[in-house]
């Protein structure tokens, strides 16, 4: 029997239709432009997020990096959030790669960032700052709980951004969790953006990558970037293969992980000991702590929990992270339920 592994929706495994398509996909040499399944793929995710073009990555970590290094000069500003993935868990890399400065401001708890909180950030033009040329946004927010930034929000920030010259980037790894939470397109809420980046291999269960989206113009410029970092793949077409599937056949489908997500919440809500976070879900992850109460450790609980064959995040020394997807079924939710009563009740 298999595990119920809610660590992370990264955790998933690509589907018996994605192995197909890698098995007889055609490929040609990416690095020059020539395989005909990356191509397809990065015309349809660009497709879904409204913009010209599309580069097909590693992963998003990546994409994030070549956007913003795409955006920005050495020694020039990135504002984002202090809870942001790209700040606290992307390895520095925007410093460390691309001598790039980041100027911290704090994520509400619904995930944005105040627009006077990003006015009053944008540097003067004077020699002893930092030119600032880039906000980025997360949607969804993870360390936020999975909330999703609304299309008008994220408009606000581009007019902002446009008015003071500057781009914006939305990391937008789930950005399908947050199209379907409010039942909208994703290019709804990609399209103030300069630049995109989403995942195929969390939610949507293909095994590798990312899709960095944008102009032409910046697409041309990322794939220079791309190469710098040693992210040429050659016939990747045999990766894209399952990211062309995943956008055809999970897309439309992560409503039903935002469902059992609810019912999940609604289960542990019931249990004396669980203390559910503010909110949650918002859309595929669930936030709990355990209560005042409970005399146990969160290593306790998660140890219990394994011996049942159900694995959880630990986000805190009494806070746990759980988070839905494809191979999480109604048996799977029943089985964490049953998993959580027996390690806090016995």
């Amino acid at each position: 029997m298999h595990s119920v592994d809610l660590r992370s929706d990264t955790v998933t495994w690509p589907t018996d239709a994605m192995r197909h398509a890698m098995a007889q996909a055609p490929v040609g040499d990416d690095v020059y432009g020539e395989d005909p399944t990356v191509n397809r793929l990065q015309e349809m995710g660009a497709a879904l997020v409204g913009k010209e073009a599309g580069l097909f990555v590693a992963s998003g970590t990546m994409g994030n990096l070549v956007a913003m290094l795409a955006h920005c000069g050495r020694g020039e500003e990135v504002i984002l959030g202090n809870k942001a993935h790209t700040f606290l868990y992307e390895a520095g890399g925007i410093s460390a790669l691309g001598g790039l400065h980041s100027c911290q401001l704090p994520n509400q708890a619904d995930g944005t960032l105040l627009l006077e909180d990003i006015q009053a950030a944008i540097r003067p033009d004077e020699a002893h700052h930092p030119v600032t040329r880039l906000v980025s946004l997360e949607n969804t927010h993870n360390r936020c709980g999975g909330v999703s930034l609304t299309a008008e929000y994220t408009r606000a920030v581009g007019e902002l951004a446009k008015a003071r010259g500057l781009q914006l980037h939305l990391d937008g790894a789930r950005i399908f969790n947050a199209a379907a939470a409010q039942g909208v397109p994703a290019r709804v809420l990609a399209e103030p953006a300069d630049s995109i980046t989403f995942c195929l291999s969390k939610g949507l269960c293909a095994p590798v990558g990312s899709i960095l989206c944008g102009s032409r113009a910046f697409i041309h410029q990322a794939h220079r970037i791309r190469k710098q970092l040693g992210g040429g793949m050659r016939q990747a077409g045999i990766l894209a293969a399952a990211g062309i599937v995943a956008l055809e056949t999970m897309v439309d489908r992560l409503t039903e992980d935002h469902a059992r997500a609810k019912r999940l919440a609604q289960g542990l809500a019931a249990i004396p000991g669980i203390e559910l976070e503010p909110g949650t879900p918002y859309t595929n992850m669930i936030f709990a702590g355990l209560s005042d109460q409970v005399p146990l450790e969160t290593r306790d609980v998660v140890q219990r929990l394994a011996e049942q064959g159900v694995r959880v995040g630990v986000v805190g020394k009494r806070r746990f992270r759980m988070v839905l997807h494809y191979w999480i079924d109604d048996a799977g939710v029943a089985r964490t339920l049953q998993a959580f009563k027996s390690a806090l009740l016995g």
